[in-house]
């Protein structure tokens, strides 16, 4: 009895560490339900709005129609109602099926378009970040910073190490680093195809169209390491163009943009996107 205890206590302690650690490093858990942990104001109004509002109302309506399905087989089947009714319209009836879904169209719609205003931008960034999409990997420009600027591959999946918290098919050669507590524009665009930029945690998911630059913003509440991908079927590689974004203290941003200046400077991203430096473009040719 005592082993059976000892192998329970160790297997749930494991359960709880892995699931925490998950949770730190932003990836999907096993069994995992509803939305991503927010990690900025937008995604805590989204999932806010997902949670007390859209979920109260999509319950009601199921058990309702559940509960009508469940009368209508029992009170009007063949055995119980031999002789069905020859009723072809209930004004009132029809009334209230046309004007019940309207008022529920406006109560979602009423602060869906607040949301929606509130993610488009903001007035006062402190700094931007242009985002291109290519095939099949990222590149990254700090508009305010002369000389940072870097494409990001993903991480062939011989060569993850998860002992540096690395993840398969989702952690990069080049993470994104982004200061905490900033708002922080952000600039989309793609040069081939399209992309969709998308981090969860953040509440982003904006469409990267070539020949068109998309906004959106972003103001990161505390530090971690947050991933997304791509989300439009962009071609064969479509699965290994992640997004891994650091984000750190505004101090240890200012450190590492003097570290990017010069680790940057010679493989700034050209007009083609194409960096001269052969190791990234090795990285790349292994996750294939």
């Amino acid at each position: 009895m005592k082993k059976i205890n000892f192998w329970v206590l160790s297997l749930s302690a494991f359960i709880m560490n892995n699931s925490f650690a998950l949770a730190q490093q932003d990836v999907a858990k096993p069994m995992q339900l509803g939305l991503r942990e927010p990690a900025t104001p937008q995604m805590e109004r989204i999932a806010a709005f997902h949670d007390d509002l859209l979920m109260w109302i999509i319950t009601v309506i199921v058990i309702f129609v559940t509960a009508l399905l469940i009368w209508v087989a029992i009170k009007y089947n063949a055995k119980a109602n031999p002789t069905p009714s020859k009723t072809t319209h209930n004004v009132l009836l029809e009334v209230i099926w046309t004007v019940v879904p309207v008022v529920i169209l406006i109560v979602v719609a009423v602060p869906s378009f607040k949301l929606l205003y509130y993610l488009d931008r903001t007035e006062e960034p402190e700094m931007t970040l242009k985002v291109t999409g290519y095939q099949w990997y990222w590149g990254y420009e700090y508009q305010d910073t002369e000389g940072v600027s870097f494409l990001s591959y993903m991480i062939p999946e011989d060569e993850v190490d998860e002992s540096k918290g690395q993840r398969r098919l989702l952690s990069t050669d080049n993470p994104v680093v982004l200061p905490i507590d900033t708002n922080i524009q952000i600039l989309i665009t793609a040069a081939d195809v399209l992309h969709a930029f998308t981090v969860p945690a953040f509440g982003i998911k904006k469409d990267a169209v070539p020949g068109r630059m998309n906004e959106t913003w972003v103001r990161i509440d505390k530090p971690g390491t947050y991933f997304g991908q791509c989300s439009e079927i962009c071609g064969k590689d479509h699965s290994y163009m992640p997004i891994e974004i650091k984000a750190v203290t505004k101090d240890e941003f200012e450190k590492w943009l003097v570290e990017a200046k010069d680790k940057f400077a010679e493989n700034a991203i050209p007009e083609n996107g194409q960096q001269s430096n052969t190791l990234q473009l090795a990285s790349y040719a292994g996750a294939q």
